[in-house]
């Protein structure tokens, strides 16, 4: 059966209780950033998910689930139509002035993860970003081998643009829960229209590449998939070497969206990751709520820890 995840109680728990709320921060109101924000109000570093290419703002709705339970404030987003890295510099900063967040870790998924490392490459005089989660990200465009149709992706109609978006799901097999994140992920792209595609690719193709130098500092964790995604090992192992002091969190499977299909593994290292800020200014977590979830963490380590040497 299709649409697995779109009828499932929790994705439809989450649309009748977590509102979606629009903002403009532009001079031009066709920008519009479109959000999540679930969780206490009165954390002022909480984690943002930044959306791949195909995602919406609902691709995250198991880590919004997850880790406003565990006491966290996530907020997941979709981009307005930004044609250039510093057009959504820009704007992302604007944004996080409307909601009054000075400092605020993030999540970004494949160009989520490019687009997150170069906003805190770009505001690191003044630093906004306290620390980064990339997952099945990239540090360099030019490993599309598009950089050349970069600027002709604003010409394209809709389908070519879906088109060249659906080449990068998984060809390979998948267990079923793989083939749900993928007919969700579909549904996703369908409802993003032409300029919002095209604009994203056109950010995902602009060549650019991360400068590491600027953020050599901050706190990393790198989610990887070892099975079918869409980067290449090559592409991995530069993110290793950009950030030589990273954490690393390994999925043997879970093709390009591990959030939705492998969630408990994502967000047990998402816990992990942040559990480190625990006490401080930078904490994302309500401060009553952290012995309870550090209980829940050590708990689920156990049994992950079992389950890896099951599998050995």
């Amino acid at each position: 059966m299709m649409e697995e995840i779109k009828v499932s109680p929790d994705y439809n728990w989450f649309r009748s209780t977590v509102p979606l709320k629009r903002i403009i921060v532009d001079d031009d109101d066709s920008k519009v950033w479109s959000l999540y924000d679930a969780g206490p109000k009165t954390i002022r570093c909480p984690i943002i998910f930044l959306p791949p290419v195909s995602g919406t703002a609902e691709v995250f709705f198991q880590q919004v689930l997850a880790l406003t339970g565990w006491g966290y404030r996530v907020i997941s987003l979709q981009y307005p139509v930004y044609w250039d890295l510093t057009e959504f510099f820009d704007g992302f900063r604007k944004l996080l002035d409307h909601l009054q967040l000075d400092k605020v870790h993030l999540f970004g998924a494949s160009l989520g993860g490019f687009l997150a490392q170069k906003f805190a490459e770009y505001t690191y005089k003044s630093p906004r970003v306290h620390s980064l989660i990339l997952c099945n990200s990239f540090s360099d465009t030019s490993i599309f081998n598009q950089t050349w149709t970069a600027n002709s992706f604003w010409l394209m109609p809709a389908f070519m643009l879906k088109k060249i978006v659906l080449g990068n799901f998984a060809k390979g097999p998948v267990d079923p829960k793989m083939a749900d994140a993928i007919d969700f992920m579909v549904d996703r792209l369908e409802s993003l229209n032409q300029s919002e595609l095209a604009s994203r690719l056109t950010l995902n193709c602009q060549n650019s590449y991360v400068e590491p130098h600027k953020i050599k500092d901050m706190a990393v964790t790198i989610i990887d998939v070892f099975d079918q995604s869409a980067l290449s090992m090559e592409a991995k192992e530069e993110m290793y070497k950009l950030y030589p002091n990273a954490r690393r969190a390994h999925l043997k499977t879970g093709g390009n969206f591990p959030y939705l299909c492998r969630s408990a593994e994502v967000n047990l290292y998402i816990q992990i990751h942040l559990r480190q800020f625990h006490g401080t200014r930078y904490a994302a977590i309500s401060p009553d709520m952290v012995s309870a979830e550090e209980l829940e963490v050590q708990d689920s380590c156990l049994t992950n820890n079992q389950d890896s040497e099951d599998d050995e």
